[in-house]
């Protein structure tokens, strides 16, 4: 890690940071009740940009604060402010969370001195770095999305002092759970410390997810009240566990918003270099916050890198998820798959062999760029999720999409040759329905908000099931049942990586919310006591066959060729009769019945039947001499190994028979 931050050393401590246009630095050194300003001392210029100082007789512990003065010409990118309290872009811990005040964002000589409002950087002792064991995760597994607040605040069996913390996620019964789903990695929203959005502590709400740091280093008190000793510890019992951690870190902007938004860290100690600008001398805002991280500058990268290294040397993480992440790749705003920092980080000694998950779109120019970031990303795959849900809804012509999306995306991740997808599948995110809203609410419902529903997604490709004919809530209810275990069942199957929203495998609802960002509350937390038993105990047996059928995780695009050493092509398209698919079966828009016929270098195979017409029918499945069909999920309970049932997804398995025997109709 470079030198800037506070190092410290037996005799005191070395305070460094950068700016190009600053003409003065301060750093202010506080008591340790955080209000009293015990000194102010000046950095001096060290060349490069670099301000620093040594001050004898400070140890672990000290509370500071930086200081900038310069011009202040905010549309010409100056906001240079000595009354504005700084954090450290390097700070690794802060005392207290941010809080929004209007006065963080007063114009120079129209406010008062920040300090009493800002948290203050606390300078630690940084434990020697050490080398990451390898990450457990490996592409084709579950990643598990977590939001770490929501997702303990109700869990009755957690101590009360530990509920929405880092360290609940190392609970004995959370470990347990996520091990009976098969979790490879939990994927943490992000941890860092962040603030609210400026509109929303007039409507009595606060930012739930954290998707708006200030900082990229220091973690959220709130979160991590034992700060990264808890989060180390927490991914070192996961990891005893059998389970990766992944973050889900934002570089892309921060919590400094648009020009009317306050003074924290970055803006005021260099806002022309650390943020891109539009042609007229404005803010860019390819992330629709306001501002843009300017990730082809290269001290901004190097504070990327270093940020990551952090984490990954002093926390043992597995790997990283970067939200908006063509922010990453832009230079001078146009996205370019092989730009320096992407390149930097996955050439880094450190970073090379981690887990690189990109959020591969943003708000800007040329903004969508699923499929284009180089090998080793994997991506977040919107395309899946849409055409699952289009399936299922039960749109026209959508049975070729489907196979396309089970087999693992060719279409987007096999370009140039590519043999193996980089698809993260998913049905549901944080952002947007959960699993359970998809089937219960055709539109949003995102009144509790405070923007009269206009904000969030319009069309979220989701209907109101059960509702039309129904007989009886019971009805109902087993329908949205039904179809939640087909999307379930459907992403189980899917090759190439998995993600599941936590909660969604228990039938967690936001009452239509697909834009809960604002609700640090019971609308985001999980409802343990109230889960759905009867879904949870279908994830579970989904995630069991996934596990003990390697076919289904597998990553290599199928080729409908048989494997060395098998007469078993690796994958066959039927239709419900047995029956090869042909051309006008593909065409057919009226097609909504297909079985995905996988076999294994072994000679065994499975049959993944799909009806996602309501009519029921019979599936036929072909016969080998010597082989029989099964069930491959053994329970009646839940709604499997009832192929006659309409919208359904069933598993059979050919496994040799005691005698020979004829195939049989399934």
């Amino acid at each position: 890690m470079s030198q800037l931050g506070a190092t410290i050393t037996k005799d005191g401590i070395r305070f460094a940071v950068w700016s190009s246009s600053a003409r003065r630095i301060w750093v202010s050194i506080f008591d340790d009740q955080r209000s009293r300003e015990l000194d102010r001392l000046e950095l001096r210029p060290e060349g490069d940009g670099v301000h620093g100082l040594f001050v004898s007789g400070l140890a672990a512990g000290t509370r500071y604060g930086l200081r900038a003065d310069g011009d202040y010409a905010p549309e010409r990118g100056f906001w240079f402010d000595p009354d504005k309290l700084l954090v450290d872009p390097y700070a690794l811990e802060v005392d207290r969370p941010y809080a929004y005040d209007g006065r963080l964002a007063a114009r120079r000589g129209e406010g008062a001195d920040t300090a009493s409002l800002m948290p203050k950087a606390i300078a630690g002792a940084s434990a020697k770095p050490l080398p990451a064991p390898p990450p457990l995760f490996q592409p084709g597994g579950l990643i598990y999305e977590v939001p770490v607040r929501a997702f303990t605040m109700l869990h009755p069996d957690i101590p009360e002092k530990q509920r929405g913390t880092i360290a609940a996620l190392a609970h004995p019964l959370i470990v347990e759970h996520l091990k009976r789903l098969g979790v490879s990695a939990v994927e943490l929203m992000p941890v860092t410390a962040s603030i609210d959005e400026r509109h929303l502590p007039p409507l009595g709400l606060r930012n739930a997810w954290g998707y708006n740091p200030v900082t990229f280093m220091a973690l959220d008190p709130r979160l991590a009240p034992g700060g990264l000793a808890e989060l180390w510890q927490t991914v070192a019992m996961l990891r005893d566990a059998g389970i990766g951690t992944i973050l889900d870190l934002v570089f892309n902007h921060t919590g400094e918003s648009d020009r009317l938004g306050p003074t924290l860290s970055l803006r005021g100690l260099d806002n022309h270099a650390y943020y891109r600008h539009a042609p007229d001398g404005g803010l860019a805002n390819d992330t629709g916050t306001g501002n843009t991280v300017a990730c082809d500058h290269p001290v901004v990268q190097e504070m990327v890198l270093d940020t990551l290294r952090h984490f990954v040397s002093h926390a043992g993480v597995d790997g990283f998820r970067f939200d908006l992440a063509p922010i990453l790749g832009r230079v001078e705003g146009i996205f370019d798959a092989d730009a320096p920092l992407l390149r930097a980080i996955r050439d880094d000694p450190a970073l090379g062999d981690r887990v690189l998950i990109a959020e591969p779109w943003d708000i800007g120019p040329d903004g969508y760029q699923l499929g284009n970031f180089p090998p080793p990303f994997l991506e977040w795959n919107d395309k899946y999720r849409d055409d699952i849900r289009r399936f299922w809804r039960g749109d026209q012509g959508m049975v070729g999409a489907l196979a396309t999306r089970l087999a693992g995306s060719s279409d987007v991740f096999g370009r140039a040759g590519r043999r193996t997808s980089r698809s993260v599948n998913f049905i549901a995110a944080h952002d947007g329905m959960t699993l359970a809203d998809i089937v219960a609410y055709e539109h949003k419902h995102n009144e509790a908000n405070g923007e009269q529903n206009r904000d969030g997604h319009s069309e979220n490709l989701s209907w109101n099931n059960g509702v039309e004919g129904a007989t009886s809530d019971e009805a109902v209810a087993k329908a949205r049942f039904d179809d939640q275990c087909a999307l379930l069942a459907t992403l189980f199957a899917s090759r190439g990586t998995i993600m599941l929203t936590a909660g969604d495998e228990f039938g967690r609802t936001q009452e239509g919310n697909n834009n809960a960002y604002a609700q640090d509350n019971a609308i985001t937390w999980l409802d343990w006591a109230g889960r759905d038993r009867a879904l949870e105990e279908c994830t579970v047996l989904l995630a069991a066959l996934r596990r003990a059928v390697p076919a289904l995780s597998d990553t290599h695009f199928l080729t409908g060729k048989a494997a060395d050493a098998s007469e078993s092509p690796d994958v066959a398209w039927l239709t419900e009769t047995g029956a090869p698919l042909g051309e006008a079966d593909w065409n057919d828009p009226s097609r909504h019945r297909l079985v995905m016929l996988l076999g294994d270098d072994g000679g065994s195979r499975l049959a993944v039947l799909v009806n996602g017409d309501r009519r029921q029918c019979v599936f036929t499945l072909p016969a080998r001499e010597g082989f029989e069909w099964r069930p491959a999920i053994e329970t009646q309970t839940i709604g499997f190994a009832r192929p006659l049932s309409g919208r359904s997804v069933n598993f059979m398995i050919e496994r040799r028979a005691a005698t020979a025997s004829a195939g049989r109709g399934a």
